[in-house]
């Protein structure tokens, strides 16, 4: 129904093939935003298709730091959904596992290459 209100998870990942540069900690930075707008355009159909899909209402990038490596990128961001009385609690175990099959054992996004062991829901 339209009064639930929506709920909200985090989402981590070190993608290894995007050189970190000060210019993405600036949220109005041109390159912060372009790289949010791909970031959204490969995380949003993910989380459609995942369990959670009919009632996913989006991500939101909150930050990209620096990662372990000159080529690592930390991507934060906060997805929500609405609940809703026919979604079981949310499974954050299950998210992961569809999240982990879908990027390939957590490996790939698009053309980006992520850090295996970086995936992290509400980490």
């Amino acid at each position: 129904s339209p009064g639930t209100l929506p709920e909200h998870f985090t989402l981590n990942f070190t993608i290894t093939n995007l050189m970190f540069t000060t210019d993405l900690q600036a949220p109005n930075s041109r390159k912060f935003r372009s790289t949010e707008k791909i970031m959204k355009h490969y995380i949003d159909p993910l989380l459609q298709k995942s369990s959670i899909g009919p009632h996913f209402t989006g991500c939101k990038v909150t930050g990209f730091r620096s990662g372990r490596g000159r080529d690592d990128t930390r991507v934060d961001a906060v997805c929500s959904y609405r609940d809703n009385a026919s979604l079981a609690t949310f499974d954050r175990a299950k998210l992961y596992q569809e999240l982990s099959t879908m990027t390939s054992n957590s490996t790939k996004l698009g053309h980006y290459s992520l850090d295996r062991s970086s995936l992290q829901i509400d980490g």
